[in-house]
């Protein structure tokens, strides 16, 4: 399950996307307009500026943009950031101790490929495509 960390990322990399302007954006203007609370996006911003997605400004006319284009921006690399790692089971993760029962075991193949799918996936998405994508009804994540 994808938590309100990941989600929120890509709604403040959306919005970023969207109002882009060649300027900084106000984190204040991107929580009014998601609906967000600021304090909260105040613990995501500083993953996002450590690693690259995003750069920040303080003070008078500062705020945050975005460092390359939308369509450089694979959701996969994001939710990883946010998330840790998408493995559906510990085993499967980056740092995972090997596993004792991996020879015998019967489902592995089955998490390995439901990994692979889901990483294919988002990877497979942009913040571009997000941007163009048409509202579900006013719907948010």
């Amino acid at each position: 399950m994808i938590s309100t960390r990941g989600r929120y990322a890509l709604r403040v990399l959306i919005d970023l996307a969207e109002h882009n302007n060649g300027g900084y954006i106000p984190m204040k203007d991107v929580a009014k307009r998601q609906e967000l609370s600021l304090k909260y996006l105040e613990r995501i911003l500083p993953t996002l500026t450590k690693a690259k997605l995003i750069e920040g400004v303080h003070g008078k006319g500062g705020g945050y943009k975005l460092t390359r284009d939308p369509e450089k921006y694979p959701v996969g690399e994001v939710l990883r950031l946010t998330e840790g790692d998408l493995a559906p089971v510990a085993c499967l993760a980056p740092d995972a101790p090997p596993c004792d029962r991996v020879g015998e075991c019967r489902t592995i193949g089955m998490w390995r490929e439901y990994y692979e799918m889901t990483n294919r996936y988002f990877d497979g998405i942009s913040i571009a495509d997000l941007v163009n994508t048409d509202s579900a009804d006013n719907y948010v994540i």
